[in-house]
């Protein structure tokens, strides 16, 4: 898989937020991909080098609109962890 399909798009949230400052960040990622991937596509993509990688699969959840009942997707999350000295600059803002 290419780099660019398997970092679907960064995860911009409170929880995430807090993570960045122990210099970690979140992505949703291709439910296909395994950790080994996800590193990969991250130092290609972003110029930088992973620590660690932490991936979970997110349930689906029962969601209700009107009187239909149904369900939201489930997806998977990829956790980066980086060192100290360096970023990813989509999260910072440049």
């Amino acid at each position: 898989m290419d780099a660019d399909k398997i970092i679907i798009n960064p995860l911009l949230t409170e929880k995430s937020n807090r993570l960045r400052e122990v210099h970690k960040y979140a992505f949703r990622v291709d439910p296909r991909a395994n950790k080994i991937q996800i590193r990969a596509a991250i130092e290609e993509l972003f110029n930088v080098h992973p620590i660690s990688c932490t991936v979970l699969n997110v349930k689906r959840k029962p969601k209700r609109v009107r009187y239909r009942k149904g369900y939201t997707s489930s997806w998977k999350k990829a956790i980066v962890t980086l060192p100290p000295n360096e970023t990813i600059g989509i999260f910072e803002g440049a």
